[in-house]
């Protein structure tokens, strides 16, 4: 599936085979470092959508949905190897499409997503599905039954790992789904459709069809899709919540964040250092979890900002699949320019420009680079501060009080992430639990797949990750005996 110069990919992924396109439109994908072309892919609509989902509810009406927990266990782990023999390559290739560089992409793209799908391997075989309980008349079977077909939408800056989140606990449940990645990243996602056919996986159990607004409209419609599953923006996330509301569909949506960290007066300025890989400069800021508010002690604030100052100092701007570059570039020239137009809102507002701003960085004549900017004394009410930006722009906002900055990491419409720096842990206790946030680190942020992951507020209803992700994926039926 290759053509000269690039990626020719130019079919989907449907009843476990590839199908030629017949409802799509051919969009060139250029790479995010060089702005070169770096293949095609066929963004399918309506039409390719309803073959994949025709296809995955035969698939559940015939033996995987008969399959035992154990039989789905089996396949998984084989589709788990085909993955993680195809991980560096991949990881390269989703580095081109989006320029997370390369160590982050090979965990969040390879060893990540292989991870869990043996986590969820391993859930499948050892869960009970089915317990039997006492009642006034008998006994009742409560039962945990597949909830269905499952339609997955998903985001650009994870591309594997937001997939495999829902392929992992829908295949443990015993659903069949379609997939439809997102057209910045539609190339990797044929990885997945290889590494499936490879392993063995029954035609139809997953299906995947890139495309945009049309196809997302038309899956999350489809009356034969029992349960959407979204990651991306708040305002698609409204959207899909509100056509699945009204057709009854069960819906879990992962959405954005706006996300605080707040530095105590007792802070450990080293290891608040340590953690902005992590926990604020992630993927360039393309992260759904980036602390993008840091509050600042108001008397300390020079003292944060010199370590932030610093660390962008040192930050490697450049070619993902360069080892040595630490920043690449944004995912596209579009969202490049969304990235800038804040900044310069906070430079026509006349916030404290510590580092960065709207100019292209300095000897970067191609890609889609933006400069690591730093605003200070920006207020908790700014655009700026409110908005998710999904780039490496940084506020930072002096308080006066502890429940002063409780209560702005608070004031904000989302509740996905948030850490707290402290040297007293009880004490750092004590503001997470008062942070309205699905996930809040101490001392350092880092997502552990072991463990449920999700917002609040307009970041988003469900969890993934841990065991808890397979509960979304089933319905309960009593059977009363």
């Amino acid at each position: 599936m290759s053509l000269a110069g690039g990626l020719d990919r130019r079919h989907s992924f449907i009843n476990g085979q590839w199908q030629a396109s017949v409802d799509a439109e051919l969009v060139t994908i250029e790479e995010a470092a060089t702005e070169r072309p770096l293949g095609v892919a066929a963004m399918g609509g309506p039409a390719e959508i309803d073959r994949a989902v025709g296809a995955a509810r035969a698939a559940l009406a015939g033996p995987w949905g008969r399959s035992t927990p154990r039989e789905r266990a089996a396949v998984m782990r084989r589709f788990a190897d085909s993955l993680e023999r195809r991980g560096e390559s991949t990881a390269r290739l989703v580095s081109q499409q989006n320029g997370t560089i390369t160590p982050l992409s090979r965990i969040s793209n390879a060893a990540g997503p292989v991870a869990f799908l043996r986590a969820m391997a391993e859930v499948a075989q050892t869960r009970s599905f089915e317990t039997c309980r006492t009642s006034t008349k008998g006994r009742t079977i409560v039962r945990q039954e597949p909830v269905g077909v499952v339609g997955a939408i998903t985001a650009w800056n994870y591309p594997q790992l937001l997939a495999m989140s829902k392929i992992a606990p829908a295949l443990a449940a015993g659903c069949t789904l379609v997939l439809k990645p997102a057209p910045e990243t539609a190339l990797d996602a044929y990885v997945l459709g290889e590494a499936a056919e490879e392993a063995g996986l029954p035609p139809g159990v997953i299906n995947i069809v890139a495309g945009g607004v049309r196809a997302g409209e038309a899956l999350v419609a489809h009356p034969d899709v029992d349960k959407i599953a979204f990651t991306g923006s708040t305002a698609a996330g409204r959207a899909i919540g509100e056509a699945a509301g009204r057709a009854l569909k069960r819906v879990s949506l992962e959405l954005g964040g706006k996300s605080a960290a707040i530095v105590l007066p007792d802070a450990d300025l080293d290891v608040f250092a340590k953690s902005l890989d992590d926990a604020v400069f992630k993927n360039g800021g393309q992260t759904c979890t980036t602390n993008s508010r840091i509050l600042v002690p108001r008397g300390q604030a020079q003292e944060v900002l010199d370590v932030l100052a610093a660390y962008v100092d040192d930050l490697v701007l450049g070619d993902p699949l360069d080892e040595a570059v630490t920043l690449g570039p944004m995912v596209s020239d579009q969202h490049r320019e969304r990235v800038r137009n804040y900044i310069r809102l906070g430079e026509s507002e006349g916030f404290q420009l510590v580092r960065g701003g709207s100019k292209a960085p300095e000897g970067m004549t191609h890609g889609w680079f933006v400069s690591p900017t730093i605003f200070a004394g920006v207020p908790n009410g700014s655009r700026v501060a409110q908005e998710e930006i999904f780039g490496p722009v940084i506020s930072v906002i002096p308080y006066g009080s502890e429940d002063e900055a409780v209560r702005m990491a608070n004031d904000t419409p989302f509740g996905l992430g948030g850490v707290v720096f402290t040297q007293d842990h009880e004490r750092g206790l004590d503001i997470v639990s008062r942070m309205r946030s699905g996930t809040v680190g101490i001392n350092y942020y880092s997502l552990d797949m072991g463990s449920p992951f999700g917002g609040v507020k307009a970041s988003g209803i469900g969890r993934e990750f841990g065991p808890e992700a397979l509960d979304h994926y089933l319905e309960y039926k009593s059977i009363y005996v």
